[in-house]
C-alpha cells in the first residue's frame, strides 16, 4: 500500500513545490512525502515519539543522536522555535547546543507559527542545523509498522541515495559528550556529572537546588577527584559501547559515595554492578509512561526516551528493582539494598513532559548531605 502511494494526491494536499522526498525502511517499505528543512539525504534508525508537545526539546535531546525521529502528533511547527537565550551558560529552551536528530518525520507541517517566545520557524531552524525533514507522511501507519515489526533502519532520500546505517554499532556517546571539564555553580555540595549525553535541564535541576556541578567527558577518570555525589547522565545508543564509563563506575561502587543515574545512567549502573541490558522492540519515547514503585500501587507518569533496558533478572542480589513500567513490566529503576546507589530509567527532569518525579533530585541531594555529615 505504502509503495503505491499516489504522488498526484500528495501534491494536491500539500503546498507543492516539486520537492518530493521519500522515506525508505530496511524492510523495503517506502513512504513518499514533501521535503522541508535541509535538502539532503540521511540514514539512521527510525523511531517514534508520542508526545503532543516539546519538539524543540526533543530535537535537541542528545539521546536522539543517530536517529530519524517520527513525531506521532499530527500538527508540528505551530508554535515555532524559541530564542537562544542563555542562563548559567546554558540555553534556556533547549536540551543541548544543537539539533541532535538525524532527520525528522511528521504528518502535517504548520507553515504559520505563533507563540510569544517564538524566534524562527521549524523549517528555518532545521536548515540552520543542516537537518532534513519530511512531511505529508502517514505517521500513524508508520508507527503501527514500527510497533509490529520493531524499530528499523531507514533513510530519508531527497535526491541522492545513501546507504543504511545502524547507529547502535557506533559510539554515539563519544559524539555527544563534552570534550572538556566544565564547572557550573558554586554550592557547598559538589556533584560529579558524567556527561554521556546529558540533557541541560538535568544541570538546571541541580543548579536551582544550589549545588556545584562538575561536568566531565564520558571516559573521564573521576576517581581520585573531590566530589560529594556521582551523577550518571542520559545518552544515546547501546550502553555496552561505554566500557570506559562502566569501568570508572565500577570503582566507585566499591565505596559508599552516593550515586544517581538517569536513563542511560540506569543501564550503565546496572552493567557496572554485574547486570545485563538488552534492546527493546521499539523503545519508550513519550511523555506519558506510567511507572510503579515496585510492589506498590503508587504510580507516576513519566517522560522517557530510550531504546535499551536493564534485564531485571540479571541484577545481583545486592540490588532491588525500584520502579517498574506499568505497561510492559520492564525495569524503570534500581536501588542498592545497603549503599546510597539509585537510578531511574525515566526522566525526572522532564523537558518535555510531566515534572511529577523531579523530587528525586531532592532525594539524591539529601542523600549526599546525609553522607557528607
Amino acid at each position: 500500500v505504502y509503495k503505491r502511494q499516489n504522488l498526484y494526491n500528495i501534491s494536491i494536499k500539500m503546498k507543492w513545490d516539486g520537492k518530493i522526498a521519500k522515506l525508505v525502511l530496511e524492510d523495503g517499505t517506502i513512504f513518499f512525502g514533501q521535503s522541508f528543512g535541509a535538502k539532503k539525504s540521511v540514514a539512521g534508525e527510525v523511531v517514534f515519539n508520542t508526545g503532543m508537545v516539546g519538539y524543540p526539546e526533543n530535537l535537541t535531546d542528545p539521546s536522539y543522536q543517530g536517529q530519524i525521529l517520527t513525531l506521532t502528533y499530527p500538527l508540528i511547527g505551530n508554535y515555532g522555535i524559541p530564542n537562544n537565550a542563555k542562563e548559567n551558560g546554558l540555553p534556556k529552551h533547549f536540551e543541548s547546543d544543537k539539533i541532535q536528530v538525524t532527520g525528522l518525520i511528521i504528518s502535517d507541517y504548520s507553515f504559520n507559527y505563533n507563540h510569544w517566545q517564538a524566534n524562527i520557524g521549524l523549517d528555518e531552524w532545521l536548515k540552520k542545523h543542516k537537518v532534513p525533514g519530511i512531511y505529508g507522511i502517514d505517521t500513524r501507519a508508520l508507527t503501527k509498522r514500527l510497533r509490529e515489526k520493531g524499530t528499523m533502519l531507514g533513510k530519508i532520500i531527497y535526491k541522492d541515495d545513501v546507504k543504511f546505517l545502524d547507529p547502535n554499532k557506533l559510539n554515539l556517546v563519544k559524539r555527544v559528550s563534552t570534550k572538556k571539564k566544565k564547572v557550573y555553580g558554586d554550592g557547598k555540595i559538589t556533584i560529579m556529572l558524567v556527561d554521556t549525553g546529558v540533557k541541560y535541564n538535568i544541570i538546571r535541576c541541580f543548579l536551582k537546588r544550589g549545588v556545584k556541578v562538575i561536568r566531565v567527558p564520558w571516559d573521564y577518570n573521576f576517581n581520585g577527584e573531590k566530589y560529594d555525589g556521582l551523577f550518571i547522565a542520559n545518552g544515546p545508543g547501546d550502553p555496552k559501547m561505554c566500557q570506559e564509563t562502566i569501568n570508572n563506575i565500577r570503582k566507585v561502587l566499591q565505596k559508599s559515595k552516593p550515586i544517581f543515574g538517569i536513563c542511560l545512567g540506569n543501564q550503565l549502573l546496572a552493567l557496572a554492578s554485574g547486570g545485563n541490558t538488552y534492546k527493546l522492540k521499539y523503545g519508550h519515547r513519550s511523555q506519558n509512561q506510567p511507572c510503579l514503585i515496585n510492589k506498590t500501587n503508587k504510580c507516576y507518569i513519566t517522560s522517557q526516551n530510550h531504546g535499551f533496558a536493564v534485564d531485571s533478572k540479571s541484577l545481583p542480589k545486592e540490588w532491588d528493582l525500584w520502579f517498574v513500567n506499568a505497561n510492559d513490566k520492564t525495569c524503570e529503576g534500581l536501588k542498592h539494598k545497603n549503599k546510597p546507589f539509585l537510578s531511574v530509567q525515566f526522566h525526572p527532569e522532564a523537558s518535555a513532559g510531566p515534572v511529577d518525579t523531579e523530587f528525586l533530585f531532592d532525594d539524591f541531594i539529601n542523600l549526599v548531605k546525609k553522607q557528607k555529615k
